[in-house]
């Protein structure tokens, strides 16, 4: 199935902030929301896991969405905001820069994903939704946590 033909999603979507730009991901999916944890890195793991991060007892990987996006690093000194979402009875983490809101869209205003988007990133999207003069860029959460 190719992005443009990606069913509509709608109800509500846990934002954040991600090199200034503003992703959801389907309340659904998402466990918690966390501050910056320790992460243990992976010899050899591909350049998107980040670590594994201990929540718990539990083992979760981290990955690093800004790489997964095609984005720059994240700026010396900043610290991520950590995603534990849950897919298929698994935890997986994702780093992002910031949370922001729970927001209700509809999904007669899901639209495919803007032609500015571009590279390793446009394949992650499902699609977008205008919010009062922002984009707001649906994630597609399982293509984003497979390596």
């Amino acid at each position: 199935m190719t992005t443009a033909e990606a069913p509509a999603i709608g109800g509500q979507l846990a934002t954040f902030w991600l090199d200034g730009d503003l992703y959801g991901v389907e309340v659904a999916h998402v466990q918690e929301v966390l501050k910056s944890q320790g992460l243990t890195r992976v010899p050899l793991a591909p350049t998107a896991v980040a670590g594994l991060i201990n929540l718990r007892g539990q083992v979760v990987t981290a990955i690093e969405l800004r790489e997964r996006l095609g984005r720059p690093p994240r700026p010396e000194g900043t610290d991520a905001v950590v995603i534990v979402v849950r897919l298929h009875g698994e935890a997986v983490s994702l780093l992002v820069d910031a949370i922001a809101d729970v927001v209700d869209v509809d999904p007669a205003d899901f639209e495919a994903p803007p032609d500015t988007l571009d590279g390793a990133g446009r394949d992650l999207i499902r699609g977008a939704f205008k919010l009062d003069g922002q984009l707001l860029l649906a994630l597609d959460v399982q293509k984003a946590v497979s390596a």
